[in-house]
């Protein structure tokens, strides 16, 4: 059953239809190739553009110069610099940050089928199986390769 779209009632008994568009040509524009239908867009992008550039110097100028030697120690997270910062560190760190990236990626692409899994039907669901055992093959793998583990 198809519903007409929903209409504004004016006082003058004019009827303006509301319709959705999705990345659809509106028949309101005759070209929309056209360059001069991006020019809001370009607009915009110069005045914010202009703002960053009118912020950054003004606070340049009116902002206090007074750079000390404690000022202009560098620090981090509040603690202060101790040896040398360019010793080696230990892999484990930059592993577990990967792994994290890559398995907090895979999980997002479980949101879409949890969205439409009726639509997807069993052959979506088929398909989630089969990311999730790829999923979980890659997690075994890590394990079996001590990835997590913290001792040497």
């Amino acid at each position: 059953m198809e519903f007409p779209p929903p209409a504004l009632f004016l006082p003058q008994q004019a009827i303006i239809t509301m319709d959705i568009f999705l990345l659809q040509v509106s028949p309101v524009v005759p070209n929309p190739d056209n360059a001069v239908n991006y020019l809001p867009i370009g607009i915009q992008l110069l005045f914010a553009g202009a703002f960053v550039a009118l912020v950054l110097g003004v606070t340049h100028l009116l902002g206090p110069k007074r750079n000390t030697a404690e000022k202009l120690k560098n620090f981090e997270s509040g603690i202060e610099g101790v040896g040398n910062a360019r010793q080696p560190m230990a892999i484990k760190y930059f592993l577990v940050a990967i792994l994290f990236v890559l398995f907090d990626v895979e999980v997002i692409f479980f949101y879409p089928y949890a969205v439409n899994f009726r639509a997807l039907g069993w052959e979506g669901f088929v398909a989630v199986l089969m990311f999730i055992a790829f999923f979980l093959a890659g997690f075994l793998y890590i394990i079996k390769k001590g990835a997590l583990q913290w001792e040497d």
